[in-house]
C-alpha cells in the first residue's frame, strides 16, 4: 500500500508541477474531473434510491461533522484573508506578492533560530 501511495504521490508533484505554468489548462482539466467525480456521486445516489432531500441532509452532515462545509466551498485562504482586509492574489501586484514572500522567509529564519536556542537551552539543562 505504501509503494501504491508513494507512485501516486510522486505523479501527482510532478503533473501538478507542470500543469500549474499552464493555469487554463490545469483549470480546464481540474473542472473535468471534479464533474465527472460528482456525476459518479449523483448517478450512484440515483442507483441507490437516495431521495434529494436525505441526499441533502446525508452531505450537509457528512461536509459539518468533518470541518469541510465552509473551507470547502470557500477555502480557508480566502475566509483568513476576508477577515484581514486582504487583496485577492491575482489583485496583487508582483512587487507586493515579493514583499510577502520576503516577509515569510524572515519569519521562517527568526524561527528557526528561537528553535536552535530553545535546543541549546534544554542540552544545558
Amino acid at each position: 500500500m505504501k509503494t501504491i501511495t508513494r507512485f501516486f504521490d510522486r505523479m501527482e508533484n510532478r503533473i501538478r508541477g507542470f500543469l500549474s505554468r499552464y493555469p487554463i489548462i490545469y483549470a480546464l482539466i481540474a473542472g473535468v474531473g471534479v464533474v465527472s467525480f460528482w456525476r459518479g456521486v449523483w448517478e450512484t445516489s440515483d442507483l441507490m434510491g437516495v431521495s434529494p432531500q436525505a441526499s441533502l441532509l446525508f452531505g450537509f452532515l457528512l461536509l459539518l461533522s468533518t470541518g469541510v462545509l465552509v473551507t470547502g466551498f470557500l477555502g480557508s485562504r480566502i475566509i483568513i484573508s476576508g477577515l484581514r482586509g486582504e487583496k485577492k492574489l491575482e489583485e496583487k501586484t508582483l512587487k507586493e506578492i515579493e514583499e510577502e514572500e520576503m516577509s515569510l522567509y524572515n519569519i521562517k529564519n527568526k524561527i528557526d533560530r528561537i528553535e536552535q536556542m530553545v535546543e541549546k537551552l534544554i542540552n544545558k539543562g
